[in-house]
């Protein structure tokens, strides 16, 4: 008796067979919990060679050449905040790939197209070697220090460095793909970047109430809190942390001695004076919404950041590093 094929798993074999791909699955090989993205593929013979998936989180994703040589001017290399990039959150996967011998990087990111495209998706922005950057600095390895973030060996893109970035949106959800390939001699990589848009679960961590607060700093002259909220690389708060700010508003109100300083803390992602510059602002704004949205005199405030010198916990997974990146309060 002949069995007969579901039109979905047809669709997804013919697509894997013109494409090159194989079917989004873990092969032997791949480092230890690695899998494939359904919605990227896989190019037929690669291996896993990093992977990390988080179900919220956020990237920033190149959508237009980069002038590198601006970023070292300003001593900003790790910045991802210009026009260039398009910042996007949700569930993050990042896959890096060693591709098999013979097989170029124009071969799999013309696959990765193919393959993308016959998924509906529209691909944003592509290009290849030089093209991908302006100014001065047009190296492709610059490529992939700029988008393999994971990767600490910039020549896996020295020649041959191509990009692609590509969006389809279903149910008013868009989902991302960006992927670099590049050559080092005979070794072609891979890297592919998927985020999957979504809001964040906000009922995960309690409002700490200005009793709370004031009870923490009675007893410890200082208080952690994670309900304070920046944009992607920037120092803008987000409305998120409102309720947080009216509550730190209020413990002042409350105690009409009390002088605090604001303290920015960061994870260890980036360079440690980028983290120290950022942590800085961002503390800055918390005192400049204090001042002007509640009212809070500025003589009872003051800032500073600190970056990633005062983790709380060890930098080594990324629910530590999500307890790093805080706004800390202290009693002065």
């Amino acid at each position: 008796m002949r069995m007969r094929m579901a039109p979905s798993l047809r669709i997804g074999t013919l697509v894997a067979l013109l494409s090159g791909f194989a079917s989004a699955t873990a092969w032997a090989g791949d480092v230890a919990g690695a899998k494939d993205h359904p919605l990227a593929g896989r190019f037929e013979g690669s291996t896993i060679v990093d992977y990390k998936a988080r179900s919220f989180d956020e990237a920033a994703l190149l959508r237009a050449p980069i002038d590198y040589a601006a970023l070292l001017d300003r001593n900003a290399p790790e910045e991802r905040s210009g026009p260039e990039w398009l910042a996007v959150q949700g569930k993050l996967t990042e896959i890096r790939y060693d591709i098999p011998e013979h097989r170029s990087s124009l071969e799999v990111m013309v696959n990765y197209q193919s393959f993308l495209k016959s998924n509906g998706f529209e691909i944003q922005f592509n290009c290849a070697d030089s093209a991908c950057l302006k100014g001065n600095v047009r190296d492709p390895y610059v490529l992939g220090q700029l988008i393999d973030t994971r990767n600490g060996v910039s020549t896996s893109y020295f020649d041959h460095a191509r990009y692609l970035l590509a969006v389809v949106d279903r149910s008013g959800a868009p989902a991302y793909v960006a992927v670099i390939t590049g050559e080092d001699k005979e070794r072609t990589t891979a890297f592919v970047r998927v985020v999957e848009t979504k809001a964040a679960e906000l009922d995960k961590i309690k409002l700490v109430t200005a009793s709370e607060m004031k009870q923490a700093m009675d007893r410890a002259g200082r208080v952690q809190l994670y309900g304070i909220q920046f944009d992607f690389d920037k120092a803008t708060i987000k409305p998120e942390s409102r309720p947080t700010l009216a509550e730190i508003a209020k413990v002042i109100s409350d105690n009409p001695g009390l002088k605090l300083e604001i303290v920015g803390h960061t994870d260890d992602k980036g360079k440690d004076a980028y983290n120290l510059a950022l942590s800085n602002r961002r503390a800055a704004s918390v005192v400049s919404d204090l001042q002007g949205s509640f009212g809070v005199a500025r003589s009872r405030l003051t800032s500073r950041g600190a970056g990633v010198s005062q983790p709380l916990v060890p930098n080594d997974s990324d629910a530590n590093r999500a307890k790093n990146r805080r706004v800390e309060l202290i009693v002065k």
